[in-house]
């Protein structure tokens, strides 16, 4: 998937949280998008995502030379961050077979390994809400890494999972992200250490251009 992002800002009424960003993100790259605590990072991602609308700025979306436009979007892409909610009245088993009706899994991973993965064979019948928040975690990773999608996203990807846990991310991040384009939200250097380039949000502030 390329995104194609052309003097693009997004603005919160009247402080601008980034402003005249051009740049491609092209498949098979993987780009940290970094900045300390409320530089906007989460902003930027949604805004690349389409799920803000830019204040100012153009963005375009090919996948196999072919635009593809903003509504159908979300159907290309994984998403995985602590903000984002899990059906939680579900048991493991009833939500990944609702997810994957949705957002198919990638070419040979079932459901069973998947669960296998995520080192979560023993919870298939409990309930997501009785989960821990590194199970939680996990589970949020496992969907976004493992989706058949060409545009994955990940904000933040190892809060409130430990170091065994981070160490997973690490294994199954560089696993999946070939071909894809992969963007990374972060301020921990160990997160994103698979990223072959970098973009800082504090660079597109107003007091920063030039």
């Amino acid at each position: 998937m390329l995104i194609d992002a052309t003097g693009l800002g997004k603005r919160y009424q009247r402080d601008w949280i980034f402003r005249g960003l051009t740049r491609a993100f092209r498949p098979g790259s993987a780009t940290a998008v970094l900045g300390p605590n409320g530089a906007g990072k989460s902003t930027l991602l949604n805004t690349l995502s389409g799920q803000l609308l830019p204040t100012e700025g153009a963005l375009a979306y090919a996948r196999a030379g072919r635009p593809v436009p903003v509504e159908e979007l979300p159907r290309h892409l994984a998403y995985a961050a602590p903000y984002l909610d899990l059906l939680e009245e579900l048991t493991l088993m009833e939500l990944l077979r609702f997810h994957t009706r949705f957002k198919p899994l990638r070419p040979g991973v079932s459901l069973d390994g998947l669960v296998e993965i995520m080192y979560l064979e023993g919870a298939r019948q409990r309930l997501v809400r009785e989960f821990s928040s590194g199970m939680k975690q996990r589970l949020k990773l496992g969907l976004a890494l493992y989706a058949d999608a060409p545009l994955l996203l990940l904000d933040e990807p190892t809060t409130n999972l430990d170091a065994t846990g981070a160490a997973w991310f690490q294994e199954h991040v560089r696993a999946t992200c070939a071909g894809r384009t992969v963007l990374l939200s972060s301020n921990v250097p160990a997160e994103y250490a698979f990223c072959d380039e970098e973009l800082v949000v504090t660079d597109f502030q107003p007091q920063r251009l030039r």
